[in-house]
């Protein structure tokens, strides 16, 4: 317990000698399986990084996934986000991408690992300037069930992952470190919450940068596919 209380001593201090605070980020997720190998997911996200209590920042996003095998789930999917500064949109991005889940489970523990290429195109109303992007990203994540063998509901679990970011043509080419840890709770078959911290590294050419995330999210889970053996989707902070 000591050590518990030394380690937030001393992650509070860090925080405050920085002048760095904690950000809001709020997520809303829906997963219909609709057929056994076809799934659809959304997503809506807010965001108050200067100001934890305002939204300065939004994104609305979906796409269709396909249940390659059991542990393989490749998917494509778009969106569109949006940055505000001073209460006026300031950055605008319209996002395509393609990705690759492979899991594989070691006893209770499932790994996941997430392989992501994105094309975005932004636009700044402010500046009326227009410019691209490729990203690359790949995301090690790690579930544990702490009162199952495998989540279900009722069940709690820990959730934690590691998250790069690269990034052309702007420099530097690695642009992102995440990292995050945290609960979950799968209420029914339906319904899960998470919550947990989310630190965010950003690599700039003018200077790094800490963010600091308290991360809260809904999950919705829904199966019309008559399977009895159901899989609940939890696809964290992204």
């Amino acid at each position: 317990m000591k050590l518990i209380l030394s380690i937030s001593l001393l992650f509070s201090l860090s925080i405050f000698k920085a002048q760095e605070h904690i950000s809001s980020f709020n997520a809303l997720t829906v997963t219909y399986k609709f057929h056994p190998k076809f799934f659809l997911y959304a997503e809506g996200q807010l965001r108050g990084i200067e100001d934890y209590t305002y939204p300065d920042y939004y994104e609305i996003k979906g796409g269709l996934g396909y249940n390659l095998t059991k542990n393989h789930k490749p998917f494509i999917g778009l969106g569109r986000y949006a940055t505000y500064k001073d209460h006026a949109i300031n950055k605008e991005e319209f996002r395509v991408w393609l990705q690759d889940v492979i899991d594989f489970k070691s006893g209770v523990v499932k790994f996941e690992n997430r392989f992501r290429a994105e094309k975005s195109w932004f636009y700044e109303p402010q500046t009326d300037k227009n410019s691209e992007r490729m990203r690359y990203r790949y995301r090690l994540n790690v579930s544990v069930p702490l009162n199952a063998k495998k989540i279900g509901p009722g069940t709690l679990f820990a959730n934690a992952y590691d998250e790069i970011f690269v990034v052309t043509p702007m420099k530097p080419s690695f642009a992102r470190n995440r990292v995050y840890g945290g609960l979950g709770y799968q209420i029914d078959e339906n319904f899960g919450i998470l919550g947990g911290y989310l630190w965010q590294r950003e690599f700039e050419a003018k200077g790094n940068k800490n963010v600091h995330f308290v991360y809260l999210a809904l999950n919705i889970n829904i199966d019309d596919t008559g399977n009895n053996n159901k899989t609940y989707h939890f696809p964290g902070a992204d």
